[in-house]
């Protein structure tokens, strides 16, 4: 099966083709062999380990339904950018927050138009899928 989709990366859209192979279908000659996955040994035990960076707090989850006015995440990832503070006016389609996960970055908009009321989360907070980022009044 043939599918056509639309991929926008860092603001450039990409129409491309791709091709879902049936379960009970033989795979197409076009499909490339799957990549080596190779691994690094690990480091000896004597070297000293930086310690891990410690990432900023994350806002609170809200809690229950996403409410009226609420924007929701639409993925799990890591907010990489806020655009807006509280009492800031938007129109529906305005840039509110950037999210990155896989190496990609996802742009959540405002669904309507109005003044926002709270900023939920911050740059560097992990987010859950439906979570509400930002409240619009």
């Amino acid at each position: 099966m043939i599918k056509r989709l639309r991929v926008t990366v860092d603001g450039n859209s990409y129409d491309v083709t791709v091709e879902v192979p049936d379960e009970t279908s033989a795979p197409s000659a076009a499909v490339a062999p799957a990549a080596q996955v190779v691994t690094a040994p690990a480091p000896p035990a004597s070297v000293p380990v930086a310690p891990v960076p410690t990432p900023a707090p994350a806002a609170a989850a809200s809690t229950g339904p996403a409410g009226p006015g609420d924007v929701p995440s639409p993925l799990a990832g890591r907010v990489t950018a806020v655009m807006v503070t509280v009492g800031q006016e938007v129109r529906e389609g305005d840039h509110l927050v950037t999210l990155e996960a896989m190496k990609m970055n996802t742009f959540v908009f405002a669904p309507k138009s109005g003044k926002v009321a709270e900023v939920r989360t911050a740059v560097g907070s992990a987010v859950e899928e439906g979570q509400s980022l930002v409240r619009i009044t």
